[in-house]
């Protein structure tokens, strides 16, 4: 029952972002022309994780900061609204990673896939090894964090082959290292 519940959720936010998706290249503002055409390339595809992202996580990537951590022991996705004053921001921060911890612990990583258009790497290696790694949920002040712990040296690999990639395509600007 839980299984068909959740797939009935991975499917209904799939079929939003299609939607979602579909009419916003229909519509896309063409201002100005990129400056080179990577560039442009680089920018669209930016824009359109963000869009997939916002529709979602339920909320502004522009009002939020994201950080991802990488630990001895596995790592940490920490997201946070911008203002201490945007409680709506910061619930609806709590109410998705609160979500992705139990959808992550389950080994269902639909929502990194949808956001990212492709399978992140280490996925695969989570979903194998779902049972070797504990997802922490924790509120913090302005938004909630998702702890992440494995001793498999197998698991701790993937994790932080996938924070890496989350770190990257996010432009967190956060350490590409594991902390101490």
């Amino acid at each position: 029952m839980k299984t068909r519940r959740s797939l009935i959720i991975a499917l209904e936010m799939m079929t939003v972002v299609l939607v979602v998706s579909m009419v916003k290249a229909q519509h896309q503002d063409k201002k100005s022309p990129p400056t080179s055409p990577m560039t442009g390339v680089a920018d669209m595809q930016d824009q359109k994780m963000n869009e997939r992202g916002d529709h979602v996580m339920g909320f502004d990537h522009t009002k939020t900061t994201h950080h991802f951590r990488l630990l001895p022991d596995g790592g940490s996705i920490e997201v946070a609204a911008n203002s201490p004053q945007d409680t709506e921001s910061r619930d609806q921060i709590r109410m998705h990673l609160g979500h992705i911890a139990k959808m992550f612990a389950g080994g269902n990583f639909k929502a990194p896939m949808l956001i990212h258009d492709q399978v992140p790497p280490g996925v695969p290696t989570m979903q194998k090894l779902k049972s070797d790694i504990q997802y922490k949920f924790e509120e913090t002040e302005q938004g909630a964090r998702i702890r992440i712990s494995t001793n498999s040296p197998e698991a701790l690999h993937a994790i932080h082959d996938f924070l890496r990639f989350q770190i990257k395509e996010h432009k967190t600007g956060d350490s590409l290292e594991v902390d101490q």
